[in-house]
């Protein structure tokens, strides 16, 4: 399932058997706009894939040009930031076993980046993703950033007005030890409440 297909010089890979025409219209206008290292503003009708499009586009631009930097896509709700995960999996899943394809059979396959994976995070407001198991607790977003302030806060540690919290502590001290704590894949909200949550 899915094909590539070139826009100029550059490679897009895109994860499904098909494309409508005005998604490839978008990827025309948004790769010209990343070109002339300008802004862009594009729309398109609802339901029409947009989500893939931008995320076909973009990685496959980053991919040819690593230099380019990152990606911020912000979503209105968690839901919906979910399903832009789960499409961004799409994209990268197939582009890593298209590349994987590519590969003669007596070279030693890459891994990590070198393969075409990328590390992208779901972030959200505390409330979505403590696992501290009496703040997780509290529904009100307000009392969340006040009970996680009066755990994790410099000044309430150094003066050991709090016992803490374990997970925050964890945390600290890989931060301490390593340069990157997660290896290259797509996480979740759920997926990062689960490393939160590893021994």
């Amino acid at each position: 399932m899915g094909f590539t297909f070139f826009i100029g010089d550059l490679r897009v890979f895109f994860p499904y058997d098909s494309i409508y025409p005005e998604q490839y219209r978008y990827m025309c206008e948004l790769k010209r706009a990343l070109d002339a290292k300008g802004n862009s503003v594009l729309e398109m009708p609802t339901g029409t894939g947009k989500t893939v499009t931008l995320f076909s586009l973009i990685t496959s631009y980053q991919w040819a040009h690593p230099e380019v930097g990152r990606l911020v896509y912000c979503t209105r709700t968690v839901p919906e930031m979910s399903k832009a995960l789960e499409e961004l999996r799409k994209v990268i899943d197939f582009r890593v076993e298209v590349l994987a394809r590519e590969i003669s059979g007596d070279e030693a396959p890459p891994s990590g980046l070198a393969a075409g994976h990328i590390l992208a995070v779901g972030l959200s407001a505390r409330r979505n993703m403590c696992v501290h198991p009496e703040v997780s607790q509290e529904g009100d977003r307000e009392r969340v950033d006040e009970m996680c302030r009066q755990l994790t806060a410099p000044w309430a540690r150094e003066k050991g007005k709090t016992s803490g919290c374990a997970h925050f502590e964890k945390y600290e001290a890989a931060l301490n030890h390593q340069s990157q704590l997660l290896e290259t894949g797509i996480y979740t909200i759920e997926d990062l409440r689960a490393k939160g949550l590893e021994e």
